[in-house]
């Protein structure tokens, strides 16, 4: 028997997909509730239940005390860049395409964290994308709730080593971007994190020269 996440997951992926059939307008509902987070005042507003339930679900949400979702929302392409006015030429001037190190969901999950300084991030997912701006609901944990304490499925991130996590790049979408979804072949220069490789593959090394006149 089909349960109600499943119906509730196809309807998006309908949204999604700007789907049309004789009852719904799909794309017209997705566009409705794009424009609507468009018009919010904060860029980064707590909800009270997600918008895709399936979805949040999947990532470890629990409708109980402790667990908190926030709307995020953040613009398309690579910032704002100052242009130089002298001392350059025009192939070195750095406007377009300087892009951060960062996706932009990880930048969302930041901006949530900064938010919400009393709650450990648990995941995010995407909720959609107009023509400037992608919307993202973040997860966010209170670690000191009791309800999160007594919770065998969450509370290990009530542990030292994941104080802080969202920042050091060990949630999903930052463990993504560190390129560490890959394993053995193909991603050695990737593990254990970015500076070894760096360091390997491009240092020079330097060999102490020899005293001939000795």
């Amino acid at each position: 028997m089909t349960n109600a996440l499943t119906y509730i997951q196809e309807t998006f992926q309908n949204e999604f997909k700007g789907k049309k059939d004789k009852d719904f307008n799909y794309k017209k509902i997705n566009a409705d509730r794009l424009q609507t987070y468009r018009k919010e005042k904060h860029a980064v507003l707590r909800v009270q239940r997600p918008t895709n339930l399936a979805r949040a679900r999947t990532l470890g949400y629990k409708a109980k005390q402790g667990f908190v979702v926030a709307r995020v929302r953040v613009r398309k392409g690579s910032g704002m860049h100052t242009r130089p006015t002298m001392a350059r030429r025009p192939k070195r001037m750095g406007i377009n395409k300087l892009t951060r190190n960062l996706s932009i969901q990880s930048i969302a999950e930041q901006r949530a964290a900064r938010k919400f300084p009393n709650c450990e991030v648990l995941n995010s997912y995407s909720v959609g994308n107009d023509g400037t701006k992608h919307y993202f609901e973040v997860i966010l944990i209170d670690s000191l709730n009791p309800a999160v304490q007594s919770d065998k499925d969450v509370n290990w991130l009530l542990n030292g080593n994941h104080r802080g996590r969202v920042w050091r790049g060990l949630t999903s979408s930052g463990r993504k971007s560190r390129g560490l979804r890959n394993k053995g072949k193909g991603a050695e220069k990737a593990r254990g994190s970015h500076k070894p490789g760096w360091k390997k593959q491009g240092r020079k090394k330097m060999f102490k020269p020899q005293n001939v006149f000795q």
